[in-house]
């Protein structure tokens, strides 16, 4: 693609990304707001001309920003790329800069200033949880649903182990769903891989970062990289586990995100390499004592819904699936399984209505094969599949750790 981008953006890296782009179209066909809308300016290839006219200086308007504000970024463009192009990148850089151009109702703002002042702070968003599930009974049934129950917290094991590794704590998750990284923590310590948390970290950015707040999402990845880097310079932990595959995405970016810092380009490189999934950590290790067909154990029908972040950001896109047949559990097909459930971080409050829709042919999807449980990883997708779904909806390592149970 041809370009003549303004001299005040020739430095945000946008023009190498919009050169690798061939107009071929083939991103549109794997678009979820496509497929809803029809509207060549709410796929990939439509909005990439609307984020060239912006960089070329042409008038930036509120039609621009609203095409944006419906992409979902879930990256299923990028897996379907044949170029390579990376739309997300492009996608972060023609938000930001539109949202210093075109100002947004007071509502608007109102809202996207509350959710990054409370998402990603676990006491300020476990206080409004308390909140939401006190009146819940007097809420109308459309807004009950969407509040959540929280898990009850369950031990973590305390024997301490010669193989380490951190775990990110996560915002909402370690709030609704404690009993993920509580799950996690045994199933790899049978493993003989003890988690520890490093009291310091915390969000990992990916709010602030995806609503256009660039210094904020940056001031919270520099928070993280200090509460690590101690344990990284002693060598005392083999990895970073996440349980979120949305937080893992995010900091799988650290080293691209803050190469331009002097102070931190470096150990954001490494703790992008330190980033792993629990699929990835799972995945190399010998699995036999999980192994269910040995235990009698009534043979139950997962869903299992891959998040975009996992097999779009991550590119993981069979390691759970793999890991879960592999130990004897039955995972039904799934069709449009490459589609979003439409959680999409803030997405289903920011965009409801195209949420909705995509929540709706999900959930059809999932619940097709009469399945026992859904089971899905990362924290947004869980909870926004627990609104309308027919049967429990759990992050799948909580299959593992249940089976030792029985």
């Amino acid at each position: 693609m041809q370009t003549k981008i303004t001299k005040k953006y020739r430095q945000t890296g946008a023009e190498s990304i919009l050169r690798a782009c061939v107009h071929c179209g083939f991103c549109t066909a794997t678009c979820p707001t496509y497929q809803l809308l029809g509207d060549e300016l709410d796929g990939p290839r439509g909005r990439i001309y609307l984020i060239k006219q912006v960089l070329e200086g042409n008038t930036v308007t509120e039609k621009t920003q609203l095409h944006l504000d419906r992409c979902l970024t879930c990256r299923a463009c990028e897996t379907t790329c044949p170029s390579g192009v990376r739309y997300g990148a492009l996608l972060d850089i023609g938000r930001r800069i539109i949202e210093r151009e075109i100002p947004r109702k007071p509502l608007v703002s109102l809202k996207r200033k509350l959710l990054r002042t409370i998402l990603p702070y676990p006491r300020r968003f476990a206080l409004l949880l308390t909140l939401g599930q006190t009146i819940k009974p007097l809420l109308p049934q459309s807004l009950k649903r969407k509040i959540p129950l929280t898990q009850k917290k369950t031990q973590w094991p305390k024997t301490h182990l010669p193989r380490k590794m951190l775990i990110l704590e996560g915002c909402a998750q370690s709030i609704v769903t404690a009993n993920t990284n509580a799950a996690t923590a045994r199933v790899l310590h049978k493993l003989d891989i003890q988690l520890i948390t490093a009291p310091n970290a915390g969000c990992c950015g990916a709010v602030s970062h995806h609503l256009a707040a660039e210094q904020e999402g940056l001031a919270f990845m520099r928070q993280n990289i200090d509460a690590w880097w101690p344990y990284i310079e002693k060598q005392d932990i083999e990895a970073i586990v996440i349980t979120a595959s949305g937080c893992g995405t995010m900091i799988k970016e650290y080293g691209e995100l803050l190469k331009d810092d002097d102070h931190y380009a470096e150990k954001a490189k490494q703790i992008s390499q330190y980033a792993k999934d629990i699929g990835e950590i799972l995945e190399k290790e010998t699995l036999t004592q999980f192994n269910t067909t040995k235990k009698n154990q009534k043979i139950q029908k997962i869903s299992f819904h891959n998040p975009c972040t996992l097999q779009h950001g991550q590119k993981l896109n069979t390691v759970v699936e793999t890991i879960l047949k592999g130990i004897g559990f039955e995972l039904l097909p799934i069709s449009d399984s490459h589609l979003c459930c439409g959680s999409a971080g803030t997405y289903s409050i920011l965009q409801p209505e195209l949420s909705q829709q995509l929540l709706t042919n999900k959930l059809h999807s999932l619940q097709k094969g009469s399945p026992d449980v859904i089971v899905t990883a990362n924290i947004g997708c869980q909870m926004h599949l627990a609104t309308r779904a027919d049967v429990p909806v759990k992050h799948w390592i909580e299959l593992i750790d249940d089976s030792q149970n029985v």
